[in-house]
């Protein structure tokens, strides 16, 4: 593989994540900005908050840490967990929620372009990374040709399953295509003769009993009683922790800024770095928060082996 296009594009999407992340707009409470050259106007209080989250830590740091912060500020808050990666876009595009947390930005700008949503990112939240997990054969030196491995098919992530097999050696991926749109057709050079078995994110913890390994997203891994402990590799970038998402009509509402005040406040940081320990954090966190995930991540491992 072509590391140095690699580093360059996963540089350009992290760079991309940072500056939205530093764009968002301060305001109270209280008060919304009015549009540019419109007259000021009483803004009507938003009493209730619906988050659509995938079922696993999502909906777990909505459920113990952001609902109690919010309800302290008089919002009301729901939650609705969903099984997949498709419903909560559309049930947020269709206003049936106001908020969802299940992803990252190049699946979110990807679904929105393809089935035409206004939507958008507005803040980062605590991600459990893409790892690749034992399934029939419990070591990586236990590879061999013909090995199945069981991999996301949604674009996105089978990408990233993608760049992780190349990196372990196992494909080689074309020289200069783009690691975030990498397909199957883009292996140049099957090493192990890898038989790829690809499915839907949500099933991929049951399939590991029928392929040699799995690569399993992060909130699923946790959500079906797997641990971060239990990887047998990890994808290295940080250019995949995931985002929160709203109507892009709402990105500048006073409570979308309540809502990422609460991820952002000292009091969840402090929840998440000791529940999920291992973690990739947001940017906005400060510098050392990818440092600090990887720390965190070899002492719960070695924690583990004692």
């Amino acid at each position: 593989m072509n590391t140095g296009i690699f580093k360059l594009s996963l540089a350009g999407v992290i760079a991309l994540a940072l500056s939205a992340c530093g764009g968002q707009q301060a305001q109270s409470s209280q008060t919304a900005a009015p549009a540019s050259g419109a007259a000021s106007a009483p803004v009507v209080a938003k009493a209730e908050i619906r988050f659509g989250t995938t079922a696993g830590d999502f909906g777990d740091m909505v459920k113990e840490q952001i609902q109690p912060m919010l309800e302290k500020k008089g919002y009301k808050v729901t939650l609705t967990e969903y099984t997949d990666y498709v419903t909560p876009n559309k049930a947020l595009a269709e206003s049936a929620i106001d908020i969802n947390i299940f992803q990252h930005k190049p699946y979110l700008d990807t679904f929105k372009a393809e089935h035409k949503l206004d939507l958008a990112e507005v803040f980062q939240v605590p991600t459990a990374p893409l790892g690749l997990y034992a399934g029939k054969l419990a070591k990586l030196e236990d590879v061999k040709e013909g090995s199945s491995v069981s991999i996301p098919n949604d674009p996105s992530n089978l990408a990233r399953a993608l760049v992780m097999l190349d990196e372990l050696g196992w494909i080689k991926l074309k020289d200069g295509i783009d690691p975030l749109k990498a397909a199957v057709s883009d292996i140049g050079d099957n090493i192990k003769k890898i038989k790829l078995v690809e499915m839907e994110a949500a099933n991929l913890p049951r399939s590991r009993q029928d392929v040699d390994f799995a690569i399993v997203n992060g909130n699923y891994a946790m959500s079906s009683g797997m641990k971060l402990t239990e990887t047998l590799f990890q994808e290295p970038s940080f250019a995949y922790v995931n985002w929160s998402a709203v109507r892009t009509a709402d990105k500048d509402s006073a409570w979308v800024k309540d809502v990422a005040d609460a991820y952002n406040s000292d009091e969840f940081k402090s929840y998440a770095k000791t529940k999920f320990a291992g973690y990739k954090y947001p940017a906005a966190w400060g510098e050392q928060a990818a440092d600090s995930a990887v720390a965190e991540a070899s002492a719960v491992a070695a924690s583990s082996a004692k």
